[in-house]
């Protein structure tokens, strides 16, 4: 697999609880890869693509590494993105 829906990689890293949200929040311009807003949910990630999500307290940054066909536990889902947040201090 060379690419995946934007929304559907979200929802396997568990970034969301649900699919319908991912796609909203992607619809809700407040996904970025590469530093560029994705307005569309069916936008295609490929690996080494940076995404920026901002939630509702919190900014994540994450590094695609791979797919999944199915939604995983944490562990799994862990192995889809390398994460480029510094720890706080």
């Amino acid at each position: 697999m060379e690419r995946q829906r934007l929304d559907k990689w979200l929802w396997h890293a568990r970034v969301v609880k649900a699919r319908s949200g991912a796609a909203a929040l992607v619809e809700g311009g407040r996904v970025r890869i590469n530093g560029t807003r994705e307005k569309s949910p069916g936008h295609g990630v490929k690996i080494g693509d940076v995404v920026t999500v901002a939630l509702d307290r919190t900014v994540r940054v994450m590094k695609v590494t791979g797919f999944a066909e199915r939604r995983g536990d944490a562990t799994a889902a862990k192995a889809l993105y390398g994460d480029l947040q510094q720890p706080p201090e």
